[in-house]
């Protein structure tokens, strides 16, 4: 049993819980193999290679007790996708509901066979965007993409994203199971009352989230440089996306743009959203903040008006002031998604 063996593991938490029980499942996961690494909000990957021969136990079975301990000891279902790489095990997992497993065999014919009938968009790295240009060119299935020669996804996609595709394609990747602890992140949530169909709407919660988070983060003094986008549909299934922002930032104004971007990379066509997370990653002092100086003043007003917005918070408490767009009955426009609402400002004392 010399394969490699990696396992990736989703955990269907519920969506009020103790901030520490990441840590104890990290804990668990650390008693069969010490190559972990935690992925925020829900999710770990293992390398278990080293793991076979000590457990006497081929990948299904360490994953099977892994659930099986994860579900009686905290009471938490998982999702679980194994695999001889992280990008088959990542895409196995995706596809793998809570209670459930998915195993890939180290074989050519079960790679092929779990591989190529996927949909393009299946294929980690494959956004809506580049999804549609694969598709308009015929390329549907991840099969389809494997047959055609590097050169021309490169230049259907450019030079890098077509090289990786390539790769991906064909089942390759090197990435490793890293487990140096995460730059710290924080989260939030929020959960609609009904499943949400109206775009606005959703809008509108990612522009509460992300006044949330800039709050807390202007609180202590931090600062962003990512932030991951999770929204969960009617049918429990979810979709992420990250982004790197173009600078590290603690602002409402600049994380509810990037959010934005987020939600529009998504190319939601009436989703029913059950709730919407958006975390703010690799945290750091914002001491080391830099600022791109341009020639347009526009976001300087805003950020003038969220300082006088933090200070009366700080006083008055946090619902005292928060962009006119989360009044209670507004509902924004796309114009208004735009952030121009968020650089109006209601007190709390007109509800």
């Amino acid at each position: 049993m010399g394969e490699k063996s990696i396992l990736q593991i989703r955990f269907d938490l519920p969506p009020v819980h103790d901030p520490e029980l990441l840590e104890r499942l990290r804990r668990l996961l650390e008693d069969f193999t010490p190559r972990v690494q935690m992925l925020q909000p829900d999710s770990a990957v293992l390398d278990l290679t080293g793991s076979l021969r000590f457990w006497r136990r081929d990948a299904r079975g360490i994953t099977e007790l892994i659930q099986l301990r994860t579900l009686a000891l905290y009471g938490v279902r998982s999702g679980a996708g194994a695999a001889p790489n992280r990008l088959l095990a990542a895409m196995a997992a995706a596809l793998t509901p809570p209670g459930a497993r998915t195993v890939i065999e180290d074989s050519p014919e079960a790679i092929t066979a779990f591989l190529r009938p996927r949909p393009v968009r299946e294929l980690l790295g494959v956004g809506a965007r580049t999804a549609a240009t694969l598709t308009e060119h015929g390329l549907h299935t991840v099969g389809d993409v494997a047959d055609v020669p590097a050169v021309t996804l490169q230049r259907l996609l450019g030079a890098r994203l077509g090289r990786t595709l390539h790769e991906r394609a064909h089942a390759r990747d090197t990435a490793v199971v890293d487990p140096t602890p995460a730059p710290a992140s924080i989260s939030a949530e929020h959960a609609f009352p009904r499943d949400e169909l109206d775009p606005a709407q959703h809008r509108r919660a990612l522009l509460a989230l992300a006044d949330d988070l800039g709050t807390r983060l202007r609180a202590s003094d931090q600062i962003a440089q990512g932030l991951t986008c999770t929204i969960r549909y009617a049918d429990q299934t979810a979709t992420r996306r990250s982004r790197t922002l173009p600078e590290a930032t603690h602002h409402t104004v600049l994380l509810a743009r990037t959010a934005y971007a987020l939600y529009e990379s998504l190319g939601l066509q009436r989703a029913r959203v059950r709730n919407i997370a958006l975390r703010a990653d690799a945290l750091q002092p914002a001491a080391k903040a830099t600022r791109q100086l341009t020639l347009d003043t526009a976001d300087d007003k805003p950020l003038a008006i969220e300082a006088v917005a933090d200070r009366a918070r700080a006083r008055f408490g946090h619902g005292m002031l928060y962009p006119a767009a989360l009044a209670i009955g507004a509902r924004p426009s796309a114009a208004a998604a735009d952030l121009d609402a968020s650089r109006q400002w209601r007190s709390g004392g007109d509800r």
